[in-house]
């Protein structure tokens, strides 16, 4: 975040530090419109645009009709153009619709034409589980994503993050693929007023450590900050950091970090294989903190299944505090 003494901060939710992003980005800017299915009087499905069609109307809120596709093939097309859009889909599971037009020609045009012209353009995708939304509306497909080059892939986990990467989002001259996790839209935190960005490729350290390394991502920083408490009562001292980024990768914050402490936990709800942790372990591996580690890495990630709708199975299958005390404490006491 740009540091500014004189800005007030305010506890807002993450839906509501979005929304005023989104706010405060179209009175700036005429050039910003919002697409998405349901996104204008309805408010979106999950509530985050409000009724910012009441103050900037149809012309600049503009619900789309059910094709993924189609509408995020106008969403690129208007980029095209020279207008800044923000697509908004109802569940990140969708994007899978959209895979041409997101892979295809949002990521590539720019490299396709030499250079010459550009893609601003931010998708939101509300991502995760815990909402009850079965195996189609609750997967966490960041990592397919972040395989793309010409795509930046955000993961904020904090109200004030969400506000700042969208804003930083908009000013980014190439696409823009945002996470947002539909547990932390209700969530409440400080919230600084008017506009400020919060940079895109850098991690943030959330909690300082000694003994263990935990990189988590999205809403697992909050369990695995939860995780850490109750490590601490045992005289183990675990760093938490937020990765914020999956493309690109703070890879100098992570492995600074693991030189520092000598083990690592990488914990992300998206499938473990092939998933952020594992790039994050081939980072450490190849690099000159992999002779600083005193255990093995241990990534927890989703389940190699589709969520389930029951409630307890759907929390069985993505990683939960206790997984990642027992996890690290192995890894701490060397009983990996």
């Amino acid at each position: 975040m740009n540091a500014h003494s004189d800005i007030e901060l305010r506890e807002l939710s993450y839906a509501e530090a979005i929304r005023e992003a989104m706010d405060i980005a179209m009175e700036r800017d005429e050039r910003v419109i919002l697409m998405g299915e349901d996104i204008g009087v309805y408010g979106g499905a999950f509530q985050v645009t409000g009724e910012l069609v009441h103050k900037y109307g149809t012309d600049r809120v503009m619900d789309t009709p059910i094709s993924e596709l189609g509408g995020a093939g106008v969403a690129v097309g208007a980029a095209l153009t020279g207008l800044r859009p923000i697509f908004e889909f109802q569940f990140s599971d969708f994007a899978t619709l959209a895979m041409e037009q997101i892979v295809n020609q949002a990521a590539k045009v720019r490299y396709m034409l030499g250079g010459s012209v550009s893609v601003p353009l931010v998708m939101r995708f509300p991502a995760g589980s815990g909402t009850g939304a079965a195996a189609q509306h609750s997967q966490s497909i960041e990592a397919w994503l972040g395989h793309v080059p010409g795509l930046k892939v955000l993961q904020p986990s904090t109200p004030e993050d969400a506000k700042g990467m969208l804003l930083a989002a908009l000013d980014d001259p190439d696409p823009v693929m945002i996470f947002e996790h539909k547990i932390l839209y209700k969530m409440k935190g400080h919230v600084p007023e008017g506009h400020y960005t919060t940079p895109i490729g850098k991690a943030a350290i959330r909690r300082e450590g000694r003994d263990v390394t935990i990189v988590a991502t999205s809403l697992m920083v909050h369990k695995a900050l939860a995780a850490a408490e109750t490590l601490a009562g045992e005289g183990i001292d675990a760093e938490v950091i937020d990765l914020r980024t999956v493309r690109p990768m703070d890879r100098e914050t992570v492995l600074a970090s693991v030189r520092k402490t000598g083990r690592l936990v990488c914990v992300y709800e998206g499938v473990k294989t092939l998933g952020v942790g594992s790039e994050i372990s081939a980072m450490v591996a190849e690099s000159d903190a992999f002779d600083y580690l005193d255990a093995p890495v241990v990534r927890l990630g989703g389940a190699e299944c589709p969520v389930p709708y029951n409630p307890e199975l759907e929390k069985a299958v993505v990683p939960q505090v206790p997984d990642i005390l027992d996890a690290t404490r192995n890894v701490v006491k060397g009983r990996i």
